[in-house]
């Protein structure tokens, strides 16, 4: 039934963050013709790129949980994290290419991760995840 997940980033400056997926995370890409404009050429701002982001998974997180006797509440929203095998090869290709390390490495229970800043949008998280990965069922 389901076929892929299409992930949808909203942007202030969308030409940016598509230069910033193809050109810093080298993600691979077609692009659209019915939105881009007539004749445009992909490299070029008014390219509309839709990208080839892999292997997928879904996680379904708490918004209440409790630590150490204290309970803690998220509010309900959606979070899009990047996948790396090795954080620490990822941040050095991320920081050769031009981008901007946000924060980080830290090192959470479920894997290490970095905050990237993507122009015109908020940062985004990429990780080496420690979690059992859906991905390769």
């Amino acid at each position: 039934m389901i076929t892929a997940v299409h992930t949808l980033i909203y942007s202030d400056d969308a030409p940016a963050t598509r230069a910033f997926f193809r050109d810093v995370l080298d993600l691979t890409w077609v692009s659209d013709h019915g939105s881009s404009e007539e004749g445009s050429d992909p490299k070029a701002a008014s390219s509309w790129l839709i990208f080839d982001t892999g292997p997928s998974e879904l996680g379904v997180h708490p918004t209440r949980t409790e630590a150490d006797g204290e309970v803690v509440t998220a509010p309900r929203h959606h979070q899009i994290s990047l996948m790396v095998e090795d954080i620490v090869e990822a941040e050095a290709t991320i920081r050769e290419r031009g981008g901007v390390i946000a924060s980080g490495p830290h090192d959470f229970s479920w894997g290490t991760g970095i905050e990237v800043e993507v122009p015109g949008t908020d940062a985004i998280l990429i990780y080496q995840p420690k979690h059992a990965r859906a991905y390769h069922l």
